[in-house]
């Protein structure tokens, strides 16, 4: 399914970044930090902790301003990687839900939600088996349409959901959308641990993954080497000690290999958007997928800028309210119903 033609004719191959935000680093930085992302008042959520198949909990928190509508659609929004319902996307995605009428969802991923969960098990990249029991959940209690989005880690992993499930996805999700997803998890661990990204980016995952990894390792004593741990630099040595055994994986390179949404994406059986700026510090350029690399199911939409979850635009100190606008119009195609893309 195509891009609409109203995003393409004002975006066209690019974004339309500020002219003072020059850069990959910069259209990712300034967005997450002082952009605008509501209009008025902020958007309000409400909490429900579920109970895990395997007897620990999450915290989903509810879009507060539209949770009675239940004839409404519900968007189902997964954070990236040390992510909440505070995140800046969140929230501009949550004010986009608020303004159209529609429910919103966002599941923290374990150990997200400013609490501990109880299991030894944490979140990757990967989890499209916790992916998938989420969003069964939250069909169950809707009878509505319902469509996912998933940013950074969550859209690679919600992507994997959508490739394992294949058909058996439209009983669930009518489509879904992935912004900024490091699709290939090889290329995006190299690239975090490169020069100006290994100083800001890494050292700040680095900071608060290493004290909730600790944090686990009291709970569960003896669960890794703890000298391991406070040895690693980075993320690949990080998810060597501690994500990849975890959670199945013989090691970084197996975790990466397995977990990642790019070598299965013609497995996609339901409308499915693929956003990346192709200069994302994160997601080298080089790594995104073409269109003969996908099914007949997949967009990609590739534009020039935006940064890593930035797609800032307008005037200073810029917005970041057209991002869910241009992908939310895109999946109301995709849902069959009529797009209107708000002005950012």
């Amino acid at each position: 399914m195509p891009v609409p033609a109203a995003l393409l004719r004002e975006c066209g191959d690019d974004w339309p970044v500020p002219w003072w935000l020059p850069g990959g680093n910069a259209q990712t930085i300034w967005p997450a930090l002082f952009a605008r992302r509501f209009d008025g008042t902020p958007p309000r959520f409400r909490r429900e902790r579920w109970t895990t198949p395997d007897g620990d909990f999450i915290d989903v928190d509810f879009l507060h301003d539209t949770d009675r509508r239940r004839e409404a659609p519900l968007l189902v929004l997964f954070h990236g990687l040390e992510g909440s319902s505070a995140s800046h996307y969140a929230v501009a995605f949550a004010d986009w839900a608020r303004g159209n009428g529609w429910r919103m969802a966002v599941p923290h991923f374990r150990g997200c939600s400013g609490e501990l969960n109880h299991g030894p098990r944490a979140y990757h990249s990967g989890d499209f088996e916790e992916i998938g029991w989420i969003l069964g959940r939250a069909r169950a209690g809707c009878g509505a349409p319902l469509a996912a989005v998933g940013v950074s880690l969550g859209g690679n992993a919600l992507l994997r959901w959508a490739e394992e499930a294949g058909e058996s996805a439209s009983a669930t999700a009518r489509a879904v959308a992935a912004i900024s997803s490091p699709i290939d998890l090889a290329a995006g661990g190299r690239a975090i641990v490169r020069g100006f990204n290994r100083h800001v980016y890494n050292r700040m995952f680095m900071r608060t993954m290493r004290a909730k990894a600790l944090a686990k390792l009291a709970q569960h004593p003896g669960l890794f080497d703890r000298e391991r741990l406070l040895a690693a630099r980075d993320l690949y040595e990080f998810d060597n000690v501690f994500t990849a055994p975890l959670h199945g994986y013989r090691d970084t390179e197996d975790y990466w290999a397995r977990g990642s949404a790019k070598p299965h994406l013609a497995r996609i059986r339901i409308p499915a958007l693929v956003l990346n700026a192709r200069n994302d510090p994160f997601v080298p350029a080089a790594c995104l997928p073409h269109a003969h690399e996908v099914g007949a199911h997949v967009t990609l939409w590739q534009p020039a800028r935006g940064g890593h979850v930035g797609f800032a635009q307008g005037d200073f100190p810029a917005d970041v309210r057209g991002l869910p606008c241009a992908v939310m119009a895109w999946l109301q195609q995709g849902m069959g119903r009529a797009t209107q893309c708000l002005d950012g």
